[in-house]
């Protein structure tokens, strides 16, 4: 369940910020940029319990190296986009603590947001395919007696 929230957390994070920019809400801006800072928490603890997940995983029937691999190096890069994001997000609620933020920063803060949401839902399709037999578009058992 840990693995989940940063993922979910960042999809959450980056529409609360875009609906505070729409609709021009310091509080709501400020509000995405402060769970920003949250989910870049939250990942954390799950980037540093993939390594004690992974000696468990390749003991399990089906699990290879070349599953893991590909989700190993994309959770790489999407926890470092979470932290980036997260940085950011906490300077400038830092910069502009009893102030609006400027529009262009919170414009770009969103882009890169949206980009680390991307890395990390790549991340974690990559990490169903290793345990789920039908998101790498193979034949389940249940599916080949029918």
């Amino acid at each position: 369940m840990l693995n989940h929230l940063p993922v979910v957390g960042m999809g959450f994070a980056v529409c609360l910020l875009a609906y505070g920019i729409v609709r021009r809400s310091q509080e709501l801006t400020k509000a995405g940029m402060g769970a920003l800072v949250i989910v870049a928490l939250l990942a954390i603890p799950a980037y540093l319990t993939g390594e004690p997940a992974e000696e468990i995983a390749e003991r399990l029937p089906g699990v290879t190296e070349q599953l893991i691999e590909p989700h190993e190096d994309a959770a790489k890069v999407a926890f470092a986009a979470s932290l980036v994001v997260g940085l950011l997000a906490l300077a400038g609620l830092g910069l502009y603590r009893g102030k609006e933020p400027p529009l262009a920063m919170a414009l770009g803060l969103a882009a890169l947001a949206l980009a680390a949401a991307g890395a990390m839902a790549w991340t974690a399709n990559l990490g169903g395919k290793i345990r789920h037999p039908e998101i790498r578009g193979e034949a389940t058992h249940a599916s080949q007696g029918r």
